[in-house]
């Protein structure tokens, strides 16, 4: 899902997730109405790797784990090894025992997003919601990020919202929102090649904006060697 900054993105996922209902029409997850079933079990089914990440001031294991209280702890393991954070946490002092801090803040952006898929993983839902969740990270580890989430999606329904539309290029739909409605959908390569699409003027801005930022950095970079 993609749009602009107040286009209703992450409007869905509130509806998805019942804080609150449709006005008129409704939502339904294999024909079933969402609001004909208990909370608890429909949020079960779900499960979100939020943009900002929401981790408790306690251990990585307990952060983890709190995807399902009931998990072993290989389990724990075994999600935290398909996230990509298994190795960096045995490579900590204290390992599953290290403190994450408030709100996470003793990690990195990249590891507090690895726990937080790990999470996800170890609730095994049928439905999984990405919020913009690699937004704010840099191209290298949004790329290892992406690569957990490649195999953690498989044989799920997983939905992305998504800010830079190069993570999406292998999605089997793009939906374009404007103003709460959907203007257009595809897959890449059709809305791509589509004369004038809203996806194609989107695409074009932000390969733009990549090269001149490509390009500033490679200008820093020569001014580094120079003074050297």
């Amino acid at each position: 899902v993609v749009g602009a900054s107040g286009s209703g993105k992450s409007s869905i996922l509130r509806l998805l997730y019942r804080f609150y209902d449709v006005e008129s029409g409704s939502i339904t997850i294999d024909g079933q109405n969402i609001q004909d079933v208990t909370m608890e079990s429909l949020r079960k089914t779900i499960g979100v790797v939020p943009q900002d990440t929401v981790l408790f001031n306690d251990t990585i294991y307990y952060n983890i784990a709190y995807g399902n209280p009931n998990a072993t702890e290989e389990e724990v393991y075994e999600a935290a090894k398909k996230a990509q954070i298994h190795d960096i946490v045995l490579g900590m002092p204290l390992g599953y025992d290290t403190q994450v801090g408030e709100r996470g803040l003793k990690l990195s952006g990249g590891e507090k997003q690895r726990v937080s898929i790990a999470r996800m993983i170890l609730k095994d839902p049928k439905i999984i919601f990405c919020d913009e969740a690699t937004s704010s990270l840099d191209s290298q580890t949004e790329s290892d990020i992406l690569s957990a989430l490649k195999v953690t999606v498989k044989d799920r329904t997983a939905i992305f919202i998504a800010h830079r539309l190069s993570t999406i290029v292998d999605v089997d739909e793009i939906i374009v929102i404007e103003n709460g409605a959907i203007v257009e959908r595809g897959d890449h390569r059709t809305l791509l090649n589509t004369e004038g699409s809203r996806y194609s003027v989107m695409w074009e801005l932000q390969a733009r904006e990549h090269a001149k930022e490509h390009h500033q950095t490679n200008l820093e970079t020569q001014d580094i060697n120079a003074s050297n």
